[in-house]
């Protein structure tokens, strides 16, 4: 414990001689681990808009109209009777064990939905309520379970067709983990001339420091009184740019996922800075391993003591 106070004397000292090494550490730590930072949000994003989505996925049962031409539909709209049975199906059929809850949109609800948004549009203006199907709006026990709940339904007389949003969906949620992948593989090759610009600076601080070196070994020094202030140096740097890695995470989680983009985009549950903490000992942990790992094999092999 004695030579704690003078192996960080020295790691200050070190530090103080190489400041333009250890800044480029700092800031290259910086910028890599705020693209994992941001892979990491990006990700916690996907998992929480997946969670919800999923909570509100509906299937639609669309009914037959006047103009449906599917086998379901022989003649035409969907008849009083075939309703009779669908409904039977929601409340105490097969499809009711699926069912959390539904409810019925008419042809003048669903184009008041539809043109909700597209005033502007003149193939919204030009529709009528008779272009619009009826449907059943299905809220499910499981969201995993659509796929059963569409084959129920898919061969029903007076069911045009059944949809759910789950492809649009894995379409969104697939555009979203692509750049995720893209994120970290950027992430990868900064970490990557992370880890080379530590053992650097730990080679060049061990060369400058030769004749220090030289003494101490002849004073009869420890290795490791010799070698842990060249760790301490690689470990402090980087965990300082980790810290600032931190606090851009938190800034992106803030203000652009939980302020500004919840007024642009809405319908959507986005996160918020406190997400950020979640991600925030993982960011400054990696910081302190992987410059241990590379100070350590760096003086192992250029200091011989």
């Amino acid at each position: 414990m004695s030579q704690l106070p003078y192996m960080l004397r020295e790691t200050a000292g070190s530090l103080r001689k190489n400041v333009a090494m250890v800044a480029s550490v700092v800031l290259v730590t910086f910028i890599s681990l705020s693209f994992v930072g941001a892979a990491a949000l990006m990700q916690l994003q996907v998992n929480q808009m997946t969670e919800d989505f999923h909570d509100r996925l509906e299937v639609s049962v669309f009914l037959c109209t006047d103009a449906s031409t599917e086998a379901n539909c022989p003649t035409g709209a969907v008849t009083g009777e075939q309703q009779e049975t669908i409904e039977e199906m929601l409340d105490d059929g097969a499809a009711s064990q699926y069912v959390e809850s539904w409810r019925y949109e008419s042809q003048e609800e669903a184009l008041e939905n539809f043109v909700e948004g597209r005033e502007e549009s003149v193939r919204a203006a030009a529709l009528t309520p008779e272009d619009m199907p009826e449907s059943y709006r299905i809220t499910l026990v499981d969201a995993e379970e659509h796929p059963i709940l569409s084959e129920l339904f898919a061969g029903v007389p007076g069911v045009e067709n059944v949809a759910d949003q789950q492809e649009v969906l894995d379409q969104i949620f697939g555009i979203l983990n692509g750049l995720t992948v893209v994120v970290v593989i950027i992430a990868a090759v900064m970490i990557l001339c992370t880890v080379l610009l530590v053992s650097t600076t730990i080679r060049l601080s061990a060369f400058s420091r030769r004749r220090e070196t030289s003494i101490m070994r002849m004073v009869g020094a420890s290795k490791s009184m010799i070698r842990t202030p060249f760790l301490f140096e690689g470990i402090i740097a980087a965990v300082f740019g980790s810290l600032l890695a931190c606090a851009a995470t938190w800034v992106i989680a803030e203000f652009l996922l939980g302020q500004w983009l919840p007024t642009q985009v809405t319908g959507i549950l986005f996160i918020t800075g406190m997400d950020s903490f979640v991600i925030m000992p993982g960011l400054v942990l990696a910081a302190a391993g992987l410059a241990g790992l590379s100070s350590w094999i760096t003086v192992r092999r250029y200091l011989r003591v």
